[in-house]
C-alpha cells in the first residue's frame, strides 16, 4: 500500500499552490472586509485549466478524479484562501457531475465547455427554507407546460447566484402525494439564471463574505425541455451522484483549512515571548497543537480512502461522511485552537485565525450536519434502528 502522492498530483498541488501564490492574505482580508466575488481568483484557476478538474477531456476538462480534485481544494484552502477561495470553485468540482453522467451529448457539448473555461459560473438549488436536508420534501413544483416547465417556490442557502449565469435546480413534478414513493417525482434542470423570474436575496452572514449566500423566490420561471437533465421525475436519483463526492471535496477543505490555521498557531508559538521564553515551550500550548497536526492526519488519511472508493466505483457512503465528519470536526478544533494559541490577537483581524474559524463553519455544518452523518453511520453501518 503505497501512500505517497504519484509524481502527477504533486504536480497538481505545485500548480495550483503557485496560482494560489499570487493572492495573499492581504487579498483575502480584503475580500473578507469588503465582500465581492473574487472574480481575479476564480479567472486564474479558469486560466490554468483548473475548473474542469473532473469534467471528461472531450468536453474540455482534465478528466482527472475525485482524489486529484481534493488535492487541489485542500492546497486551495491551506495556501491563505480558506473557504473564500474554495468555494468560489467548489461546484466547478462537482456540481455538474450529473450532467456529466445523465446528460445527453448535446447537453454535455453545450453546458459542460462554458462552466470548464471560466465564461459561465453556476449555483445549485437544491435546499429550502422549511426542508432542510429532507429533500424529499421539497416544495417547489416545476409543471409541464408543453415543451417547458414553469417553477415556482424558494430555495435558500444558494451559493454564488449574486453571479451565476446559471443554475442547477431540483424541484418536484409529480405532487408528493402521488408519487410512488418519496424519492421519485423530483426533476433536475441545468437552465439559464432569469433574473426576471428568480429573485435573490442575500444572507448575512458570519464569514466567507467573498461567497454570497441567498435566498431565491422564484415565480413562473420557466425552463425549456431540452434544459432538463435525465428522465422526468429521477432528480433525487441523479443528485446523489454529486452529494459523495461532495463530501469528499469539502472535507478537503476543512483540513486544508485546519492546516492553515496550524501552521500559523505553530509559527505564532515559537516567536511569542511571555516570561522570557516562547510560549511553545509551555506542553499547555504544545499539547493542544499536536492533538490537531494527528486529527488532520487522521482526517485526510480517510479522505483519500473515500475518493480512492469513488474513482474505483465502489460504494464508498460511509467513507464519504466519515471523511466529511472527521474533516468537520479537525478543521474546527485545529482553528479554535489557533485563536486560543494567539491568545488576545488572535481576536485580531490583523494575525486572519479569527477568520479562519469563523470560515471553518461552512464544512462543518454543511453539506450535512455532524449529527445527521452520525445516524448514517449508526444505520447504514451499524445497523442500528432509523432514528428520525
Amino acid at each position: 500500500m503505497d501512500f505517497a502522492l504519484a509524481p502527477e498530483q504533486e504536480a497538481i498541488q505545485e500548480a495550483v499552490g503557485a496560482i494560489c501564490a499570487r493572492f495573499d492574505d492581504a487579498y483575502w482580508h480584503r475580500r473578507d472586509q469588503e465582500g465581492g466575488f473574487p472574480t481575479d481568483f476564480y479567472d486564474a484557476m479558469a486560466e490554468g485549466g483548473w475548473l474542469g478538474i473532473c469534467v471528461p477531456e472531450e468536453y474540455g476538462g482534465s478528466g482527472l478524479g475525485v482524489t486529484e480534485a481534493a488535492i487541489m481544494m485542500r492546497t486551495i484552502a491551506e495556501s491563505g484562501a480558506g473557504m473564500s477561495g474554495a468555494s468560489a470553485v467548489h461546484i466547478n468540482v462537482f456540481g455538474l457531475n450529473p450532467v456529466v453522467v445523465f446528460g445527453t451529448e448535446e447537453q454535455k457539448r453545450r453546458m459542460l465547455p462554458p462552466m470548464v473555461q471560466g465564461r459561465e459560473k453556476a449555483c445549485f438549488a437544491v435546499t429550502e427554507p422549511n426542508t432542510g436536508l429532507n429533500t424529499t420534501q421539497l416544495k417547489t413544483r416545476a409543471v409541464r407546460r408543453g415543451d417547458r416547465y414553469v417553477v415556482n417556490g424558494q430555495k435558500v442557502w444558494i451559493s454564488t447566484a449574486q453571479v451565476a449565469h446559471k443554475i442547477l435546480l431540483l424541484a418536484r413534478t409529480t405532487p408528493l402525494e402521488e408519487a410512488r414513493k418519496p424519492t421519485q417525482g423530483l426533476t433536475l434542470f441545468y437552465t439559464d439564471f432569469d433574473r426576471s423570474r428568480i429573485k435573490v436575496h442575500e444572507i448575512e452572514k458570519m464569514g466567507r463574505k467573498a461567497v454570497d449566500s441567498n435566498e431565491l423566490f422564484i415565480e413562473d420561471f420557466e425552463i425549456p425541455e431540452e434544459d432538463r437533465i435525465g428522465e422526468e421525475g429521477r432528480g433525487f436519483e441523479y443528485i446523489l451522484h454529486g452529494m459523495n463526492p461532495e463530501r469528499v471535496l469539502i472535507a478537503a477543505e476543512a483540513v486544508g483549512l485546519g492546516r492553515l490555521a496550524l501552521s500559523r498557531a505553530t509559527a505564532y508559538a515559537k516567536e511569542r515571548i511571555v516570561f522570557n521564553r516562547p510560549i511553545g515551550q509551555n506542553q499547555a500550548i504544545q499539547h493542544p497543537l499536536a492533538v490537531n497536526w494527528m486529527e488532520l492526519e487522521a482526517a485526510w488519511l480517510m479522505i483519500m480512502s473515500a475518493a480512492w472508493q469513488y474513482d474505483k466505483g465502489l460504494p464508498c457512503g460511509a467513507a464519504a461522511n466519515a471523511a466529511k465528519y472527521l474533516a468537520g470536526e479537525a478543521g474546527f478544533n485545529a482553528c479554535q485552537q489557533a485563536v486560543m494559541t494567539h491568545g488576545g490577537f488572535g481576536y485580531a483581524k490583523e494575525y486572519h485565525v479569527e477568520r479562519y474559524l469563523r470560515e471553518v463553519m461552512v464544512p462543518r455544518i454543511a453539506p450535512i450536519s455532524p449529527q445527521l452523518v452520525l445516524c448514517f453511520i449508526a444505520e447504514r453501518v451499524l445497523g442500528l434502528p432509523k432514528s428520525y
